[in-house]
């Protein structure tokens, strides 16, 4: 197995590459969906072996956005496919990165050989007041001098829409609920904690080596309700149990503009799986590492399956 480093990009800065998370209501949520296994294997290279159990494996979505990056202010939504078997660990494998900035773009596609694509994030954020009562002032409350604390909860719907060109396409609405307490308590945002995340990358259009790469993470995590997230208005072909259980899969190779939109579907559905976890990042700061070339990719093989 060939290793090698990569060359990266000037425009990006030299690798290790920073990102910060925005404070404030809107954080990081990774979010662990039960994702059929024939949905999966359609975006994971046949080189690996795919992580699952009764025909379902981990996928799911991460949604961040970022205040400080190489590529500045931006918001991201990874889709996830699945987990993929890689001796002695296991690794996620992203099936589409959706990003509201050009460079940030470029970055993944070229530097990291992701699947990224622009996109716009459409956000709306409502607030509703929120009672919260003890049981033994109910005669309180009702003469008015009641001990209840008011707080406010927070909606936020983020509706990714995918551009290419002048073209558009609606991907999923996520409709996000944070609890904001009152001025006298502060929120817990949960343990600090610190992880290394090798992944795997590559594999696409714009990138068709295989790659692996070192993602750290610090961040105060804690367990919260999960997102629901809906389908565009006009719901993709193959998003419901009945007619995926009658496609046909394949893979998605690299560079065959026949099933674009195939992966675009195949990606919705994945969003659109059963949630089963959902965790909330918060004060995240993620150092990504240059790739190294695991495995090259021949450049006859790969023209010729452009070609077909």
């Amino acid at each position: 197995m060939e290793i090698a480093r990569t060359k990266c990009s000037l425009g990006y800065g030299k690798p290790p590459w920073i990102f910060k998370g925005r404070q404030g209501s809107y954080k990081a949520l990774y979010q662990l969906h039960l994702v059929k296994s024939e949905i999966a294997r359609a975006f994971i290279p046949k080189e690996f072996r795919l992580v699952e159990a009764f025909g379902y494996t981990l996928g799911g979505f991460f949604l961040a956005s970022y205040e400080d990056s190489p590529a500045g202010v931006f918001d991201e939504l990874v889709v996830i496919a699945g987990i993929v078997w890689n001796p002695p660990t296991s690794c996620a494998w992203a099936a589409r990165v959706l990003v509201n900035s050009g460079d940030a773009c470029d970055h993944g596609r070229k530097d990291v050989g992701l699947p990224s694509q622009v996109a716009k994030f459409s956000k709306k954020i409502t607030a509703t007041p929120r009672q919260r009562k003890s049981k033994f002032n109910g005669f309180l409350d009702t003469i008015g001098f009641g001990t209840a604390s008011s707080s406010m909860k927070d909606h936020m719907d983020v509706l990714v829409t995918e551009t290419n060109g002048p073209s558009e396409t609606d991907i999923c609405n996520i409709k996000l609920t944070t609890s904001v307490p009152g001025v006298k308590f502060d929120e817990w945002k949960g343990p600090a904690i610190k992880m290394s995340l090798p992944s795997f990358s590559g594999r696409t259009e714009y990138n068709p080596n295989l790659l692996k790469y070192s993602c750290s993470i610090e961040c105060r995590v804690r367990v919260v309700k999960a997102a629901k997230v809906s389908g565009p208005s006009s719901p993709p072909k193959h998003d419901t149990e009945e007619s995926l259980s009658q496609l046909h899969l394949k893979t998605l190779e690299p560079g065959s503009r026949e099933i674009v939109d195939e992966g675009q579907n195949l990606s919705i559905s994945v969003m659109l799986s059963k949630p089963l976890l959902a965790l909330e990042f918060s004060c995240l700061k993620m150092q990504v590492e240059a790739p190294v070339v695991v495995s090259q990719h021949s450049k006859s093989r790969f023209a010729a399956r452009v070609a077909n």
